[in-house]
């Protein structure tokens, strides 16, 4: 076995809390049960993965085992990594049927074209998600896997979660890559960015709950109101604008929990409004401006805003329609490919 590998199966093993590493050497699947016996699961951690390694060496292990050992521990600690989202989009809406090794073959052949040292592993889970980890090269140096790049795809859906490596020169290789393996023709990052994967598979998929803002306004009644200094009318007006937040909060948000989210962005486009005795404007052009939004927990704290007092409620929809606008980001926003036109599917 390569000392590469040797070492790479190494540092993986000690990432791993030792409670939990013959579990995972279990999923690994690489090591017999009778090789897992002879482990001492309760001594230092440094030499579990000494053993490990040894094993390893017994059955011939390979990078490819390896990274899949990787895959399995990055499966169950997704939130160690920032994951985007990204939408693909078809020139027309038929729908074909899915083939796992052709997807396999299409994108191994197409990253490959492009350059050779690359390390690429793909393993499939029971919720229909490929799990797909590239480790970058150059034309003179092999791959680093140590900084891998990974894909979550749902097949025949045009979601895609990317966590890339700090190789972003490689974005638009993976990118095209994943359009031609799943035959789509377009793919745009929605500028959805979270630590949760599951988080973002539940803004995308639509696996929450969030009722969107349908308040309106009443109008003022009429008449005077009088104005008097007892406790319990103030205590009563309390009670009433406290239960008055809270209905039209569960109007926006829904009663459930949020889905984590850290960051959001999108476009707007409005007409600017002013006194047309002034006419500030030559032109009436749309005003254009990028919004973004960070929070370590996003849509709870835009949740939080009217209970806490530091925003009026019904919250603009500008706010509460985020996780709204990102499914329909094909339909809303418009931005160049990440790759030149010649990368472009046909």
């Amino acid at each position: 076995m390569d000392e590469t590998v040797a070492e790479y199966i190494r540092r993986t093993v000690l990432k791993i809390p030792r409670d939990e590493i013959k579990m995972m050497l279990q999923k690994w699947g690489f090591l017999s049960e009778a090789q897992l016996q002879t482990l001492n699961f309760h001594q230092i951690k440094d030499n579990i993965s000494q053993e490990v390694v040894q094993l390893c060496e017994e059955n011939s292990a390979d990078i490819k085992q390896a990274a899949v050992l990787d895959i399995i521990y990055n499966h169950m600690y997704q939130n160690k990594r920032m994951w985007s989202v990204y939408q693909m989009k078809k020139s027309g809406e038929e729908v074909e049927y899915f083939d796992i090794a052709d997807f396999k073959k299409k994108f191994k052949e197409r990253l490959r074209s492009v350059l050779k040292n690359v390390t690429i592993t793909f393993k499939e889970y029971e919720d229909n998600a490929i799990w797909i980890r590239v480790a970058w090269g150059t034309p003179y140096k092999k791959p680093n896997q140590y900084k891998p790049s990974y894909v979550v795809y749902h097949s025949q859906t045009p979601y895609a979660f990317i966590s890339a490596s700090v190789l972003k020169s490689n974005m638009p290789l993976l990118c095209q890559a994943l359009i031609v393996a799943s035959n789509y023709h377009d793919i745009r990052e929605m500028e959805l960015r979270s630590h949760s994967l599951n988080s973002l598979k539940d803004i995308v998929f639509k696996r929450y709950s969030q009722n969107f803002q349908t308040y309106t306004p009443k109008p003022l009644q009429g008449g005077n109101v009088e104005r008097e200094n007892a406790d319990i009318r103030i205590v009563h007006e309390n009670r009433s604008e406290k239960d008055r937040i809270h209905r039209l909060n569960q109007e926006a948000f829904g009663s459930g929990p949020q889905p984590k989210l850290e960051f959001a962005q999108y476009r707007l486009e409005t007409m600017f409004k002013s006194d047309p005795k002034i006419d500030v404007l030559d032109k009436k052009e749309p005003f254009r401006c990028l919004i973004k939004f960070s929070s370590p927990h996003l849509l709870e704290s835009l949740k939080s805003l009217a209970p806490a007092g530091m925003a009026d409620a019904p919250l603009s929809p500008l706010l509460t329609c985020i996780p709204h606008k990102a499914r329909n980001y094909f339909k809303i926003r418009e931005k160049k490919s990440l790759f030149p036109e010649s990368f472009v599917s046909p």
